[in-house]
């Protein structure tokens, strides 16, 4: 018998693409049984701060472990300062590198040989620069602040039921003497670039997929009923730090994150995958959800995206009490966007 006989309708592209509206597409996933009593923590690459965002107005138990202070006019205002944006104030962790030092540093495991940058007389937290847009007055300040940032870390990941990651890039920055991963490059934030302290690395497949198996590793290990919902944001590179053209760079950088991303869900019963990123920049889409700087991804993306996301048994757990708004169009904190001042 020909054994694609017992395979569904989903599996063949002509009845589940072709013959379809794309906006008509169905069992897209195999949603993960959520509940809103259970803890989500969201980190990853701008695209996440959607999930998060569409988790809370939905009522999930998103958890929020650095609140805003009252002092913020709005919430646009607090997460210009890193407030709101994600789980903790990390910023924007775009690599699995910088995941996994995150965790050990939290954990006492590991500490940055840099760890604070300076820019014309302020001082700024080099593994989160863009959370404190005005810097602080003295290394020993950036320093207290780091730690209270880990010790709010530690506690999520030792308390959370679902982590939530997007996969961003490939590429970083890294320090020369201890490997540390910034999510900026010296001296775009702040810092300045010196190239006998700091080298690019274009992450490898091998290398994700070992970061990423690290993390499972140790979050289980602190937090064994923990769950992992790993996508691949579907947001192209700003720009490239490799001899070849930035389309080129972003094909090969998303092509490999999804390769880890569906090895870690197809390895681990822990390990669920989204496929926001098949959903955005699948041909068939013919590119309708990107706005034209055919890069970002616009609101009516975004608004298909979580239609499948809140599909099967999330659809009826996170249904009541939820109306779309204007308000669900975020201002995304994205640190990448600010490579785009190198064209000035």
């Amino acid at each position: 018998m020909n054994p694609y006989k017992l395979q569904p309708q989903k599996a063949f592209w002509r009845p589940a693409v072709a013959e379809r509206h794309y906006a008509d597409l169905e069992d897209l996933w195999q949603p993960l049984t959520l509940k809103k009593e259970h803890k989500v923590a969201t980190a990853g690459s701008c695209f996440a701060q959607h999930i998060g965002n569409n988790l809370a107005r939905r009522g999930a138990n998103f958890m929020d472990m650095e609140p805003a202070p009252p002092l913020f006019e709005s919430e646009a205002d607090a997460r210009r300062w890193g407030f709101g944006v994600f789980s903790c104030r990390y910023g924007n962790i775009y690599t699995t590198r910088q995941l996994i030092q995150l965790f050990d540093e939290a954990f006492g495991e590991r500490t940055p040989a840099e760890r604070v940058w300076e820019k014309q007389g302020r001082f700024f937290d080099a593994l989160r620069p863009s959370v404190d847009p005005v810097g602080q007055d003295s290394a020993e300040s950036v320093l207290a602040l780091r730690e209270r940032h880990l010790a709010k870390v530690r506690k999520m990941f030792e308390t959370l039921d679902l982590f939530v990651f997007t996969l961003g890039l490939t590429e970083g920055w890294e320090n020369l003497e201890d490997g540390t991963m910034f999510p900026m490059a010296p001296g775009t934030v702040a810092g300045s670039h010196d190239p006998k302290k700091y080298r690019f690395h274009n992450l490898r497949h091998a290398e994700i997929l070992a970061d990423m198996k690290g993390v499972r590793e140790r979050l289980r290990a602190v937090n064994s009923g923990a769950r992992t919902l790993l996508t691949v944001s579907p947001v192209p590179l700003t720009a490239t730090a490799t001899d070849n053209h930035v389309l080129s760079a972003a094909v090969y950088s998303k092509s490999v994150l999804r390769g880890v991303a569906g090895e870690m869900a197809d390895d681990f019963d822990d390990v669920t995958y989204f496929p926001s990123y098949e959903i955005i920049s699948s041909h068939p889409s013919g590119g309708m959800f990107f706005n034209p700087d055919q890069r970002t991804v616009n609101q009516f993306g975004v608004d298909y995206v979580m239609t499948h996301f809140f599909s099967g048994p999330l659809a009826d757990e996170f249904r009541v009490g939820y109306t779309s708004n204007k308000d669900d169009d975020l201002d995304l904190i994205c640190d990448e966007e600010r490579l785009e001042e190198a064209l000035k």
